[in-house]
């Protein structure tokens, strides 16, 4: 019976001298491996299985294992052993297919097998023919593969399980077979499913791939046996076709792809030359009609894929057929996660990418541009399948939409209008719209190829189109000319205002992509002049905007050919033609010598000289301006070389002049401007004054109003987004863009004027409809009742009238503040030039306070996004690029009292502020001023005396410029008030910010923060103290300074401070502070061996650990035993010091702080059966706090009660309980 109850004492030892229980082990981990799901797991395994077999005969039982696995219930075991069992038949020839086979069979019956089972058995078969196929040793054996296809035949009756995989496995294992062995073996064991190849997408399927690689066997005389007619694709099988094909479209409506069958027949029908007759029947009157989403994806996805396979005139009548018209309506009618665009454009970008022939890449991209809407074509401007045209098909394609902007040929265009714009259709003005329309997307498509950098284009192709927009935004054609190629055609349409005022506008944006344009063709000058990359000019150095210029200049010389649109007065051209003068003068000077002055006012000329066509009279003013501020620098230069020393008088210099140019321009809302300004501006930065820099801070002045700036906010931008609205509303469904309108509208109708009621009730008792006392008797006749009528009408027209009025003067003042922020945001661009680029000039330190002013009252006004904008951008400019610069003005030496007050004033105000984000911008500008007032203490502390006492006394008195008395002071009041205000705005990172870049002030500073770690406010002001001090101390420098007697005392007194006194245990924030300085000044005096008393921080450090009410966080801990670390004491030996204050916690008891605190009885009732079993009994848990709610004591007296009871009979029970036990062990002892 012993032997029995323990049979593992008896066991004998087993002993594996040999390794074959390791080898087993090795084996069988290969089959583990094998059904895991990571793949490079089980192609590791399976290498590792053959290699293993070629070593070791266990074939039999590896064929075994792998069989029975092809039916495991994880489809990743499935996979590996189908793979593994593949290899193996692939390397063992010796084993015969017929016996795996029949193995198959055997083991994974579907007859005998049970309900639940049979998925697991259907994929086991189907994994097993699918491992036969893979071995490439089916083709040798004729009677296996037959075997095979009659398996694959008898699963793909379980569809639900299989789906198509059986119909797959078929037509891969036909492209493998020899035709021979088809012709004598499959194609009897076929006929049944050939025979039914119009029944479904798998039988289908089967008979296109048996046709495809046996056209020799399946010839029409054995297709009129099979399907009763010589050919697939005719008359008769097209409704069978249509349903085949709609059922495969429903099978592929997750996988959003061309289902095989689809393809095979649109392949088919090329072959036999009847794809008009498919596209026509099965395509447009079959699967189009369908009204369900999967006919009219698959008829999409049909027109992508035959694009590679037609020829140029089939891809013309396909693409301007039925299929294209309802691409078209799907594209403007579904959400964009519906719609079929992103997947069409891959079809078109692969067949560009893939067809040399330019005819027919020229016709599939007209096609799609034809597809229109009212007009306007579905695709969009920016179409990126342009960048794969070739140049050919790219320059023919140019030329026809240059052909369709002036001779607009809408009875070409495949146009369609969708059901809402059928109802508010106007067939007057229809044509004319279109006509609109059309030219509205034309003029942006030609921008967009030169926009485009990955467009292979080159310079002949870019001028051409920036000539043609520029013609006809500007001038009128009166006849031919044989020198300008653009007066051979007229437009048919003459340009309305419309159009015209569109094509001008993208001009503009052309001119700003062309400033931006990289070098096309060879730039041999320019990389010779240049090794960066230059943008905005030609392979020879000439400017694009110069060209132009030239091209314009030659326009203007033919009057009789063309007319200017807005004709110059005389006084314009003479303008005109001074800007050409002067253009060329500064390009002669400038082949002479390079200045950035002369490139600067070239480009500018050039800019102004542009703008000239669209807004005359002011470009004359800026024309002349320019012309004097560059006479001005002739002028300067001259006198400079006679020695001259005449002043000017009170004439401005020539560079505030152009500051105010460049600030009349930013006003205008142009792309182009803003970047040719900043390009200026930042090669005349060298010139600027006082000023010029207070003419850029006035528009940013907060104080100051637009009006007081002297600047003019232009809105010429207002109509072009008003027409880009309504096209918008009309391109496609129209969207409910007036619901705020229309609440705005309610909230001022809701608003009752006081005066319109005062007015309606005075027409009331005029009338006598108020008087109650006749109200019942007598009624107002039909006379009065009309003049009532008539004057409550008058009078509710008048306040809808002023309704309306005051919500256009709301319109028009929130119009005109975003165009006054929107100026501001551009002038920033000058301020952040001028700080990059002059950073040393002493200028910059006058944009201190401006710039503040505008970051805080930025902070305090509304928060719109354009707001946030101009204030993030703001204050990036003076946190970045101002205070945290490397270079810097360090030559300030007659400005040293200007700057002390400043920075007095600076502080003064970062201690009155509310916000500390704001106050962190002051006092950082306080620091910055610091640094420059130090400027380059390198200079002054080079000397000969090397020792260590001059190098300190050198870092002492490196302070530059700096009153250390005077700053210390300002400093110190700084870091008091943080002290001991509880809601000072300054921060800890301030104070940490300063000691860490100013050692001279933090030496200052230090007894000061040392006074606070105990004396601060609260304890997070005590925490910031501990860090403030622990971050000064750490600075070598700080250190070399209070060296000696000073820096013993500085660590004898951080010490010995208060700060880890129990009562702030939890404030997790200033223990873990005080926690770090600790460790740090424990780890500075041993290493210096300075005589510090470190007792008394030991004893509080072991009195907090003894403290139960002392909780650690793992940052605390770590902290924590790494100071006691340094006292010798590590945490192990810590708690074995701690163990025996503590009883130790018993297995399946409370601990003594989790015991109830008044439980009497069933505590004695616990010393007691302790006491009968013989171990030490529990003491009663010591009383609590008490601090408990009335409602949790009176449960657990009720718990109390209740456990009374139970642990009353508790004792009588437990030793009946055991002897019932004891004896039921026995008794099953004896049996």
């Amino acid at each position: 019976m012993a032997a029995h109850c323990s049979p593992t004492k008896f066991r004998p030892k087993v002993t594996d001298s040999k390794g074959i229980l390791q080898k087993n082990r090795e084996f069988l981990d290969f089959f583990w491996d094998i059904a895991k799901p990571e793949r490079e797991i089980r192609l590791k395994a399976i290498e590792g299985l053959i290699a293993y077999l070629k070593k070791i005969d266990k074939l039999k039982y590896a064929l075994q294992r792998l069989v029975d696995g092809l039916a495991h219930g994880r489809e990743a075991a499935r996979c590996g052993y189908s793979v593994a069992l593949a290899q193996l038949l692939s390397v063992f020839e010796d084993i015969g297919l017929q016996t795996i086979l029949d193995q198959i069979k055997g083991k994974h019956n579907l007859q005998t097998v049970n309900k639940k089972q049979v998925r697991n058995v259907a994929f086991g078969n189907f994994f097993g023919v699918l491992a036969l196929s893979q071995s490439t040793r089916l083709a040798k054996e004729p009677q296996v593969l037959l075997e095979c296809v009659r398996l694959l035949q008898k699963i793909s009756l379980y569809r639900e399980h299989l789906q198509d995989l059986p119909r797959k496995t078929m037509v891969d294992l036909l492209s493998e077979t020899p035709q021979e062995v088809f012709e004598e073996v499959l194609l009897g064991a076929l006929q049944t499913d050939l025979t039914a190849a119009l029944s479904s997408p798998e039988h289908l399927e089967l008979l296109l791939v048996a046709m495809q690689k046996f056209p020799d066997v399946l010839k029409p005389k054995k297709l009129k046996k099979l399907l009763g007619s010589t050919s697939v694709i005719n008359s008769e099988n097209i409704p069978k076709l249509v349903q085949v094909l709609k059922m495969a479209a429903q099978s592929m409506k997750k996988e959003r792809l061309l289902p095989a069958v689809a393809g095979d027949l649109l392949q088919l029908s090329l072959r036999e030359g009847s794809f008009q007759l498919f596209w026509s029947e099965a395509v447009i009157n079959g699967l189009l009609k369908d009204q369900t989403g999967p006919s009219h994806y698959l008829c999409f996805r049909l027109l992508g894929s035959a694009l590679p396979h037609l020829s140029t005139e089939q891809l013309q009548n396909v693409l301007t057929g039925e299929v294209m018209k309802q691409y078209g309506e799907h594209v403007l009618s579904l959400p964009d996660r519906f719609k079929f665009t992103p997947e069409m454009d891959e079809y078109v970008s692969a067949f560009l990418q893939g067809c040399p022939d330019s005819d027919r890449q020229l016709a599939v991209v007209v096609g799609f541009s034809l597809l229109t809407n009212q007009g306007h074509p579905v695709i969009p401007t920016h179409w990126k399948v342009v960048e794969f045209l070739g140049p050919e098909a790219l320059k023919s394609y140019v030329g026809w939409l240059k052909d369709m902007f002036l001779e607009p040929k809408m009875e070409v265009c495949l146009d369609f209008v969708t059901r809402r714009q059928k109802e508010k259709q106007e067939s007057e003005a229809v044509n004319v719209e279109r006509i609109f329309r059309l030219r509205k997307w034309i003029v942006p498509r030609l921008t967009s190829i030169v926009d485009n950098n990955q467009v292979k284009k080159d310079e002949d192709l870019v001028m051409d189109i920036a000539r043609f927009i520029f013609c006809h935004a500007f001038f009128v054609i009166k006849k031919k000319s044989t020198d300008i190629p653009e007066t051979e055609n007229v437009p048919s349409v003459p340009l309305d205002e419309k159009s015209r005022a569109v094509v001008v506008n993208a001009f503009f944006g052309l001119l700003h992509h062309l400033n931006h344009l990289p070098v096309l063709g060879e730039p041999t000058k320019v990389e010779t002049l240049n090794k960066k990359p230059v943008l905005g000019v030609k392979a020879d150095g000439c400017m694009w905007l110069s060209s132009l210029v030239q091209y314009a200049d030659l326009l203007l010389g033919k009057p009789k050919c063309l007319q200017c649109h807005l004709s110059f007065t005389p006084e314009q051209r003479k303008a005109w033609d001074g800007m050409i003068q002067s253009v060329e003068a500064l390009q002669k000077k400038a082949k002479k010598s390079q200045s950035p002055e002369v490139s600067a006012f070239q480009q500018l000329f050039l800019l102004v000289g542009m703008n000239l066509f669209k807004s005359p009279q002011e470009s004359v003013e800026l024309i002349h301006d320019i012309q004097s501020c560059v006479a001005k620098v002739q002028a300067k230069k001259a006198r400079k070389k006679k020695a001259s020393t005449e002043d000017d008088g009170e004439e401005p210099h020539w560079v505030e002049v152009l500051v105010e140019i460049l600030l009349s321009l930013l006003s205008q809302p142009s792309r182009l401007i803003r970047s040719i300004c900043k390009t200026v501006f930042s090669r005349v930065c060298p010139h600027v004054t006082q000023n010029a820099i207070s003419a850029i801070l006035d528009v940013l002045d907060p104080t100051k109003d637009s009006e007081e700036s002297g600047v003019v906010v232009t809105d010429e931008k207002d109509e072009p987004r008003k027409e880009k609205g309504k096209e918008e509303a009309t391109d496609g469904d129209e969207s409910d863009s007036s619901d705020d309108d229309e609440e705005e509208d309610e909230a001022m109708e809701d608003e009752v004027d006081p005066n319109f009621r005062l007015e309606l009730m005075k027409v009331l008792q005029g009338s006598g409809a108020t008087e109650e006392d006749n109200s019942d008797d007598e009624e107002l006749d039909d006379e009065a009742m009309m003049k009532l009528d008539s004057s409550i009408a008058s009078l509710f027209a008048e306040q809808k009238k002023k309704i309306q009025a005051k919500k256009e003067e709301k319109e028009r003042l929130r119009k005109e503040k975003t165009l006054v922020r929107d100026f501001k945001i551009k002038v920033l661009d000058l301020v952040e030039i001028f700080l990059l680029r002059q950073s040393t000039s002493p200028l910059v330190l006058g944009m201190i306070e401006p710039l503040l002013a505008v970051i805080e009252s930025g902070m305090s006004s509304e928060t719109e996004q354009q707001e946030q904008d101009f204030l993030r951008k703001a204050a990036d400019i003076f946190r970045n690029q101002l205070c945290r610069g490397k270079q810097y003005c360090k030559n300030v030496e007659d400005r040293q009292a200007e700057l002390h007050d400043m920075l007095e004033k600076l502080l003064s105000r970062a201690q009155k502020l509310s916000d500390s984000s704001i106050s962190l911008f002051y006092f950082s500008a306080s620091l910055y001023l610091l640094k420059v007032l130090r400027g380059g203490v390198q200079a002054q502390t080079d000397s000969g005396d090397t020792s260590e006492e001059g190098k300190t006394a050198e870092i002492v008195g490196g302070m530059g410029n700096v009153d250390v008395e005077r700053v210390t002071a300002r400093y110190t009041d700084a870091l008091v008030s943080f002290m001991t205000r509880r809601n000072s705005p300054l921060t800890g990172a301030m104070f940490m910010d300063l000691f860490s870049r100013f050692p001279t002030l933090c030496k200052n500073l230090l007894d000061t923060a040392v006074e606070y770690i105990t004396g601060g406010a609260r304890e997070h002001q005590q925490g910031q103290a501990c860090a403030v001090v622990l971050k000064g101390l750490q600075s070598n420098e700080v250190q070399k300074m209070v060296a000696g007697d000073r820096w013993t005392g500085i660590c004898q007194t951080t010490t010995l401070g208060k700060g880890f006194e129990v009562k702030n245990k939890m404030i997790l924030e200033k223990m873990t502070k005080a926690l770090e300085l600790s460790l740090f000044l424990v780890k500075t005096i041993h290493h210096q061996n300075l005589a510090v008393d470190l007792q008394p921080l030991r004893n509080t450090l072991q009195s907090l650990n003894k403290n139960e009410a002392f909780q650690k966080s793992g940052h605390m801990e770590d902290t924590y035993w790494g100071v006691m670390k340094m006292f010798g004491m590590k945490k192990a030996e810590e708690e074995v010091e701690k163990g025996p204050t503590t009883k130790a916690k018993k297995k399946g008891f409370l601990p003594e702080t989790k015991k109830r605190k008044h439980s009497k009885k069933p505590v004695v009732l616990e010393e007691k059966i302790v006491g009968e079993k013989g171990k030490p009994a529990a003491s009663p848990a010591p009383a609590g706090d008490g601090e408990q709610g009335k409602k949790k004591k009176r449960k657990r007296n009720k718990n109390r009660k209740r456990k009374h009871s139970e642990g009353a009979e508790a004792p009588a029970q437990s030793p009946a309980k055991k002897t019932k036990k004891k004896a039921a062990k026995q008794g099953a002892a004896k049996s």
